[in-house]
């Protein structure tokens, strides 16, 4: 185990796209790899801007904050969620590392620029994410699939319902803003 802690970021974005549980592991208990963590969200937020072919300098850096907005928020509500509603065990640390370590199959939304197939890699690519995402959570919480995947759901829930409320009330202060004249 000490020698997967010391793993080089693509070794470990490797072992964590093959759903590998030692990478998981690891990752969870060094507190240095958050860092290495962030890396991975940038990296995908990139390849993610380059796939959807809206790949200048504006769209790159929007995509890595929304990208480093939704990671903080999403591993927050699943440690909400994990240990509150289902008694999981862990730390925010813990999640936002394995959280973010779960996205490096991201790497290949690059592909998304690729005529006619380039949806159905990004759909496949989201699909892989979204397992490697509950493996994360099953093992940063300790806990069984199954919880892994209520939390997964609970919190995509909370989440979504955070989201709508931020737009609501952002439409709602922009509708306010030219009412008033601003």
């Amino acid at each position: 185990m000490a020698e997967a802690t010391h793993r080089s970021l693509v070794d470990r974005m490797m072992g964590a796209a093959r759903l590998d549980v030692a990478t998981y592991e690891a990752v969870e208990a060094d507190r240095t790899a958050t860092g290495q963590a962030a890396a991975v969200v940038a990296i995908v937020a990139v390849a993610s801007a380059i796939g959807a072919s809206n790949g200048g300098i504006g769209a790159i850096v929007a995509g890595i904050v929304s990208a480093f907005v939704g990671w903080l928020l999403w591993s927050g509500i699943t440690y909400l969620v994990g240990t509150r509603v289902f008694g999981g065990t862990a730390d925010w640390g813990e999640l936002l590392r394995t959280i973010g370590f779960a996205q490096s199959p991201g790497v290949l939304y690059f592909l998304g620029i690729i005529p006619f197939f380039g949806g159905f890699i990004r759909f496949a690519v989201a699909i892989w994410i979204l397992v490697a995402v509950i493996v994360a959570i099953r093992q940063a919480l300790d806990f069984s699939t199954g919880n892994a995947v209520l939390t997964a759901l609970v919190g995509f829930l909370a989440w979504l319902a955070l989201v709508i409320a931020l737009a609501l009330i952002s439409g709602g202060a922009a509708a306010l803003g030219r009412a008033l004249g601003g």
